[in-house]
């Protein structure tokens, strides 16, 4: 069966909250136990420091330790006539016959006295003599006591040691104790109740966009890519729906691309196979004769038609990476030379002024010469086809900081300049005079990026001041060339 997340992420809080409150629980209660149990030991320090004073008055009267050991109930009466609040008073009658009855018998090692009466501090007090011999108390091992030293006008006349308590016995301190560790307990119950009440809700305010997000995950896998997630906070989840709604936005962009590129493409083949197909019809039904003239526009279209398969090619294998680059240290001057001389007549034919600026030097970069050669000449042939006759290009080569920069600036008709970015963009077209029905199919200057970034350059569009395009080309010089 399963569990919804809510519910999991609730259990999951409780159990952390209950294994606090429990750890909280168990070291409270160990807590108090020795706690109270260490604030005990402390009184019973000062009782034995007042004991201490009464027994050193004591032998200043008797001059000796004898008024003890003739009647051991006179050590049982002082050291219960110490307690809180009963000094030089007289003990309670109970106490006086358990002292009776316990001490009367020390000297046969105390093998008489209740076990539970040496858990008492009558029981765990006891009085040496300076050579540190037994005068009064039970028996035993006294490495942990207490020892206090005492003393009588400057000489040492005994010890008083204690031993300290490891556990309470006393009937009201176990009910206080008892008591306290009853509290805690209700403690931790109500904390453990009141982290319940407030998990349920806590946990179904963080999974609720948690939730929100799965769902537009799912419709977003089943294409409607124009899902997005509300953003209502600033933390990781925000941003985890800012980024959710980044990538909705580039994959509604990247369909939109793909179903306009399809359509572009399916007209751009549609077109020549359409004009093929009319003219071999016209030929079959004998409207036109089979002569030079027809074989001529037969061919030119086989030849618009191969033109474009060939740069279907060229993108399909530079996006897979597939592109073929023989680099090596070549002249960007000598290739943009060898580039520009076959157009020369072509822009002369068309009475477009064609001018080169060309530096003397060496440009030496480390590229395909032959894919150099087919950017400059796809630069050349796009602004031969959209230059208005009568207008001018003009070529220039110079050096910029370690770069090589081309710059192919032509006349009218210009680009909008919100058009200028996506020049490079495949299968795009401006609206305009510079697409005209001699135009291809928008691949070339595409095409051109491709081959620029391949060498690790940048290619841009700016108006020209000539009032048509300024393509811009940077490419990374070298050391000369060996």
């Amino acid at each position: 069966m399963k569990v919804k997340i809510k519910y999991r992420l609730f259990f999951t809080m409780l159990a952390a909250t209950g294994a606090v409150v429990i750890s909280m629980f168990l070291i409270m209660q160990w807590s108090i136990g020795h706690g109270f149990l260490a604030y005990v030991n402390t009184m019973e320090k000062d009782r034995l420091q007042r004991l201490a004073h009464v027994l050193e008055q004591s032998y200043s009267q008797n001059g000796n330790w004898d008024f003890l050991q003739h009647e051991p109930s006179t050590w049982f009466d002082t050291v219960a006539a110490t307690r809180e609040g009963r000094e030089g008073g007289e003990p309670d009658p109970g106490q006086r016959r358990m002292g009776r009855r316990g001490f009367m018998n020390l000297s046969g090692q105390g093998q008489h006295l209740p076990q539970r009466f040496l858990y008492r501090f009558e029981g765990r007090v006891v009085l040496l003599d300076p050579d540190k011999r037994l005068i009064q108390g039970a028996p035993g091992n006294l490495d942990t006591a207490q020892v206090k030293k005492l003393t009588s006008d400057g000489e040492v006349i005994g010890y008083l040691a204690l031993r300290p308590r490891q556990r309470l016995t006393d009937t009201y301190q176990l009910l206080f104790v008892q008591q306290q560790k009853l509290t805690m307990g209700l403690v931790a119950i109500v904390m453990l109740l009141v982290s319940a009440a407030l998990s349920l809700p806590l946990a179904h305010r963080l999974v609720e966009p948690i939730k929100r997000l799965a769902g537009s995950l799912h419709r977003l896998a089943s294409g409607e890519y124009d899902t997005r997630v509300p953003v209502h906070s600033s933390d990781e989840l925000g941003q985890l729906a800012r980024d959710f709604n980044t990538l909705a936005l580039s994959l509604e962009n990247n369909e939109r691309a793909r179903r306009r590129y399809l359509a572009d493409i399916s007209h751009e083949l549609r077109t020549p196979l359409a004009i093929l197909r009319g003219e071999i019809e016209a030929l079959q039904d004998g409207v036109r004769p089979l002569g030079p003239e027809s074989m001529r526009s037969l061919h030119a279209e086989v030849m618009h038609l191969g033109r474009l398969v060939e740069d279907l090619y060229q993108i399909s294998m530079s996006d897979i990476g597939a592109l073929n680059y023989r680099k090596e240290l070549v002249d960007l001057t000598e290739i943009l030379e060898d580039a520009l001389e076959p157009f020369a007549a072509k822009f002369h034919q068309k009475n477009i002024a064609l001018r080169q600026e060309l530096p003397d030097e060496e440009l030496t970069v480390f590229a395909d010469g032959v894919r150099l050669n087919q950017l400059f000449s796809n630069l050349l042939g796009n602004s031969l086809k959209y230059t208005d006759q009568g207008g001018e290009l003009s070529v220039r080569l110079s050096r910029d900081d370690g770069r090589a920069v081309v710059e192919f600036a032509d006349s009218a008709p210009g680009v909008q300049p919100e058009e200028l970015a996506r020049l490079f963009d495949r299968l795009f077209r401006v609206e305009n005079s510079r697409n005209r029905a001699l135009g291809g199919a928008g691949l070339g200057l595409a095409i051109c990026k491709n081959i620029v970034e391949a060498h690790e350059g940048t290619i841009t569009a700016h108006p020209s001041p000539k009032g048509g395009v300024l393509i811009r080309i940077e490419l990374p010089l070298t050391g000369s060339r060996t």
